[in-house]
């Protein structure tokens, strides 16, 4: 059997080239996945580059043994989002067990089609109701994670639920900062736990954003969005496709809508954020201090180690072993 580094990296040379049929097949079943080769470009460039892979896989001693059956329940919110699941189980000797959102099945059917004929020895079942497993991974919403923990509570698990992301400005930005910005808030339409909707920003400093060309259900939801706080009298600024709201530190409701907070102290955030901690996915800044913390432009690139709410998945397989 090929290494992992060579299965993987192989992976990345296809996708690459992914055809543009599969792209329009995978876009023409979920409207709202017109940024397909963004994601395409972040698994290459971050998780399928042999030397990345190399590094990434050093910090983890993966001993022979009997390979463990893990569940992997994957979310449909943006294109290829429970690729890094399947990884992480085939990297730890354990076999895949999945079940591909419905959103996101023509994707991850050829990437799974690609990997099986890169290595013909990879096992990679499918999850039904009445599957066996030893351990299951799972993502969605806190309804569903809840569920998910009360049907396989007698198996180790790692359930993922609801998680947002934040930008921390202060003040310094340049305009290729705020640019960039603009991608961590709209790639994905806004829909990934690591796209930003809450800006904290000091007292005076003034941004503007820019808000690209969205898919159709993101503009229904702006224009729905602008008559409901309209009728409601409630104030925003109309940035042409999108809203930004001032005031508490809080999380949008609205997909169309940046909350944006005004701070006096740094301190004050830090200890918001310290707070928030099991709510947040990654911030924004270039403030090097804060935990979590990605550059600009690069909340959608997450690297082998940037795990989903910040819980090592490989630490979790390799204690099945």
């Amino acid at each position: 059997m090929r290494s992992i580094v060579e299965i993987f990296s192989e992976l990345g040379v296809r996708l690459s080239a992914i055809p543009q049929g599969v792209i329009a097949e995978a876009e023409a079943q979920n409207e709202w996945f017109c940024q397909i080769p963004t994601a395409i470009d972040a698994l290459c460039s971050q998780m399928l580059d042999s030397d990345k892979l190399k590094g990434w896989l050093a910090n983890y001693p993966i001993r022979p043994h009997r390979a463990k059956r893990v569940g992997i329940i994957m979310a449909g919110n943006i294109p290829a989002v429970g690729f890094a699941d399947l990884l992480y189980t085939i990297a730890s000797g354990n076999t895949p067990v999945v079940k591909f959102s419905s959103k996101d099945r023509v994707l991850m059917e050829y990437i799974v089609a690609q990997l099986c004929d890169i290595e013909p020895q990879l096992v990679i079942e499918r999850l039904e109701e009445k599957t066996q497993i030893d351990a299951l991974i799972a993502t969605g919403s806190d309804t569903a994670a809840l569920h998910f923990r009360t049907m396989y509570g007698d198996i180790p698990t790692l359930i993922r639920g609801s998680r947002h992301s934040v930008a921390v400005l202060t003040g310094s930005e340049s305009t290729e900062d705020i640019e960039a910005l603009q991608r961590d808030i709209f790639t994905y339409s806004g829909l990934g736990c690591r796209n930003v909707s809450l800006i904290f920003a000091p007292q005076g400093f003034d941004f503007q954003l820019s808000v690209p060309q969205m898919p159709q259900g993101y503009t229904n939801n702006y224009r729905h969005t602008r008559a409901l706080m309209t009728m409601q009298g409630k104030p925003f600024t109309d940035l042409g496709g999108a809203l930004t709201v001032e005031g508490a530190a809080e999380f949008p409701r609205h997909i169309s809508c940046i909350n944006i907070h005004r701070y006096s102290s740094i301190d004050d955030i830090c200890e918001w954020i310290a707070q928030n901690e099991s709510r947040l996915q990654c911030v924004v800044s270039r403030v090097e201090a804060l935990p979590r913390r990605v550059n600009f432009g690069m909340a959608q690139y997450p690297t082998l180690n940037d795990y989903a709410d910040d819980v090592d998945v490989m630490k979790f397989l390799l204690t099945l072993q």
